[in-house]
C-alpha cells in the first residue's frame, strides 16, 4: 500500500460539480415549461376547441335547416326532377352536423380524461423537482466538501523521509 494517496483528478470533480450546478440551474425552467404546457392544453381543450366546435355545430345546424327548407320547397314545386340536389345537400349537412357533434362529444371525453391521464405525470414532475431542489443541492454541497478535503489533503506537507544515516557512515568506514 503506497504511503501517499494518488490524487490526480480534483479538476475532474470540480468540472463535474460546476456542470451539475449548471444543469440544476437549467432544469427548473424546463419543468416549469412542462407544467405550463399542461395548463395551455387544458385551456385549449376546455375553451378554444370547445368554442370552435360549438360554433361549427351551430353553423352546420343552420345549413341543415336551410337545406331542409330548400328540399321542402323543391317538393312543393311542380318540378319533381329538381329534388335530387336538395336531398344531397340535406344528407351532406346532416353528416356535417353529426361530425361536429362527434367532435364535441370527443372533447368532453378528453376533458374528463385529461386530469386522470396527466395527474400521474404531474406527480412525477413534482417528485423530480423536489429531488433536484433537495437531494441534488445536498449532492453539490457534498461534492464541495469532498473537493475541499482533497485539496487540503494534497496541500498537507508530506513528512520528510529520513535520510539513510547508515550508508554515509559505511562509506567512511570503507574509505582508505
Amino acid at each position: 500500500m503506497p504511503a501517499q494517496a494518488q490524487i490526480s483528478s480534483i479538476e475532474a470533480l470540480e468540472a463535474f460539480r460546476s456542470d451539475l450546478i449548471i444543469f440544476l440551474g437549467q432544469l427548473p425552467p424546463v419543468l416549469d415549461e412542462t407544467s405550463g404546457e399542461l395548463v395551455r392544453m387544458r385551456f385549449w381543450l376546455q375553451n378554444e376547441q370547445r368554442e370552435f366546435w360549438e360554433n361549427q355545430a351551430r353553423r352546420r345546424r343552420r345549413k341543415l335547416e336551410e337545406a331542409q327548407a330548400e328540399l321542402f320547397n323543391a317538393r312543393l314545386s311542380t318540378l319533381r326532377d329538381s329534388t335530387l340536389l336538395p336531398q344531397m345537400a340535406v344528407h351532406k349537412a346532416q353528416r356535417a352536423v353529426e361530425e361536429a357533434e362527434e367532435k364535441l362529444a370527443a372533447l368532453k371525453k378528453w376533458d374528463r380524461e385529461l386530469d386522470n391521464l396527466a395527474e400521474p405525470l404531474v406527480k412525477q414532475v413534482e417528485q423530480l423537482r423536489d429531488f433536484l431542489t433537495t437531494d441534488m443541492t445536498k449532492a453539490v454541497a457534498y461534492l464541495t466538501q469532498v473537493i475541499q478535503s482533497l485539496e487540503a489533503y494534497t496541500n498537507v506537507a508530506s513528512p520528510a523521509t529520513p535520510r539513510p544515516s547508515a550508508a554515509p557512515a559505511d562509506d567512511k568506514k570503507n574509505s582508505p
